[in-house]
This record gives structure tokens, C-alpha cells and sequence, in this order.
């Protein structure tokens, strides 16, 4: 426990204790500045070390459909979407949620299948990818890039047309 010391202790305490200045102390370098985005942020990973992308792009696609549609929960992809993905399909959702509500539309399931696919990689660690849906009237395209994060594939752009 501190004990209060007097007048007179306290100058034989600071005699005996010799107390550095700046000027003796060793020269410290500038801190450099400390991005905490660099190191906790997403980290890209390498195509080695990613799994096949094919699966993934065929259930994006379709789920993304289905939740336009207003047949799915946005929340059931969220893990496999970067934030700005998230926020479109959410306000597409919103607009189709108004639409179906003032007109009386129920919401059917839509029969969704995969046509054809295409995929290109423009550097390692990323895919971009067509994808066409037989929606059953329609064709529908779907465009989504895909990027290796944290070493799994996260949406970054996802286009349905």
C-alpha cells in the first residue's frame, strides 16, 4: 500500500533515486502509423488455397433470384456477400416487397434451374462469372465476382438482369 511521505522524505526519496531527463534517454524512432484496416481487415488469399468456385456460383445465383423474387431470406447468403452486395439486394428486396404488397401478388416459388455458366479469371484469387438461369418465362443473367477472402469466396459484385 502507498504510503504519503513528508516534505523532507520526499527530497531524501529524490537524492537517492537519480530520475532520467529526456536528454540521457536513448533516441526512440517515430511510431509509424498503425492501419488497423491492413492487419483486421479481409485478406486476400491465393487460388490454391480457395475451393472450387462452380458450386458456389450456381447457389449465388439462384438464391439471388429467389430472394429478388421474395422467395428466400436475404440473411441465408449474408456469409457469402461483402457488405455493399448485402445493401443492393436489400433495397431491391424492399422495392419488390412494396410492389408484390400493393398489388395483392403472393409469392410463388420460382422453379430456378442453371442453363450455362461461364467463368474467367482476371488475376489469381478472383473469378468473374455469367451465369444464365432458366427462370421458366425467362432467361435471366446473373453477373457475379467472386474474391478469395480470409481463404473462402466472397461476392463483391452481384448483377441479376
Amino acid at each position: 500500500m502507498p504510503t504519503l511521505l513528508n516534505a523532507a522524505q520526499s527530497e531524501t526519496a529524490e537524492s537517492v533515486i537519480p530520475i532520467r531527463s529526456r536528454a540521457s534517454s536513448p533516441e526512440r524512432a517515430p511510431r509509424s502509423p498503425f492501419e488497423a484496416d491492413d492487419f483486421f481487415d479481409f485478406q486476400p488469399s491465393l487460388r490454391e488455397e480457395l475451393p472450387d468456385p462452380a458450386p458456389l456460383l450456381e447457389n449465388l445465383a439462384k438464391s439471388a433470384f429467389e430472394i429478388i423474387a421474395g422467395a428466400r431470406d436475404l440473411d441465408q447468403i449474408a456469409r457469402w456477400v461483402t457488405d455493399p452486395v448485402y445493401r443492393d439486394l436489400l433495397r431491391r428486396v424492399i422495392l419488390g416487397t412494396r410492389v408484390r404488397r400493393r398489388n395483392n401478388a403472393p409469392v410463388p416459388r420460382p422453379r430456378v434451374s442453371v442453363m450455362s455458366m461461364t467463368m474467367f479469371e482476371p488475376r489469381d484469387g478472383v473469378i468473374e462469372a455469367t451465369i444464365l438461369l432458366n427462370t421458366h418465362p425467362r432467361v435471366r443473367a446473373v453477373a457475379i465476382r467472386l474474391e478469395g477472402l480470409d481463404k473462402r469466396w466472397r461476392a463483391s459484385v452481384l448483377a441479376v438482369l
